[in-house]
């Protein structure tokens, strides 16, 4: 500064209008740059903190997509299993051969469990009203997530439509029975009974009267397609939440 200082005290004296003018200019240019070099390096700066707050949130959406995935594997399995044994069992009723497939029958009673996928959307929701959501907007891990989070809200419809609907018809079932028999022949073993004062056939004649009831066949009978619906979107999500952890494993790594 003392240099610029002593040239423009310099060509002031000189009386060099045009020397001095030329040189302002060149001044003024020399500052500006300076300050479009300062923005640029802020703006840097500034790129590099938010890409990692970005990062943050997209590690925390996969680590919770991982788990919804193991979470949909277990559901899979369990309404796989169920899903077979009521077939068996509508396909018994169809065949009228119940009463020589007792357990089958009793198996096929765990589709009055009400399961239900919980999804963690907690890194995708705090994304969502964050400042950096916009920075994946219109990119293909924005498409993948709002198809992964609609398919979530279908599959949390069905699977209150079809747990409502086994609840009811339960709720009916118990103001016409009483269970204590159907309860004990379903979770005791054959070894217990026996020393118990009631005979086994008793045991058998009630679940035979409780399973004959349409309300019980009826949601033995939806289990038995339904699962398949339930399953086959189950899958669909694994396969998003899969593709969602591949391309935040891209973004986060550019």
């Amino acid at each position: 500064m003392k240099l610029f200082r002593k040239k423009r005290h310099e060509l002031i004296l000189d009386n060099k209008k045009i020397q001095f003018l030329k040189y302002a200019l060149g001044e003024i240019v020399l500052v500006v740059i300076g300050i479009l070099i300062a923005l640029q390096i802020n703006n840097w700066n500034q790129s590099i903190k938010d890409r990692k707050s970005l990062n943050e949130y997209l590690i925390k959406i996969k680590s919770h997509s991982s788990e919804d995935i193991e979470q949909l594997n277990e559901l899979i399995k369990g309404r796989k299993q169920i899903a077979d044994f009521c077939k068996k069992a509508r396909n018994s009723i169809l065949e009228k051969t119940e009463n020589e497939n007792l357990f089958m029958f009793m198996a096929s009673g765990a589709a009055f469990a009400d399961f239900y996928f919980k999804p963690n959307v907690g890194g995708y929701e705090s994304l969502k009203t964050s400042e950096y959501y916009g920075k994946i907007n219109n990119t293909r891990l924005d498409s993948l997530l709002a198809k992964y989070h609609g398919l979530v809200d279908i599959i949390a419809e069905n699977e209150k439509s079809f747990n409502e609907y086994t609840v009811y018809q339960e709720n009916y079932l118990d103001t016409q029975f009483d269970r204590s028999l159907i309860l004990a022949s379903a979770f005791m073993s054959r070894d217990s009974l026996a020393t118990k004062a009631t005979p086994q056939s008793e045991y058998d004649q009630a679940f035979i009267a409780y399973t004959a009831k349409p309300s019980y066949r009826n949601v033995i009978s939806l289990a038995a397609w339904q699962f398949d619906t339930m399953i086959d979107q189950y899958i669909q999500l694994s396969s998003l939440g899969s593709q969602i952890i591949k391309e935040i494993d891209i973004v986060t790594e550019d």
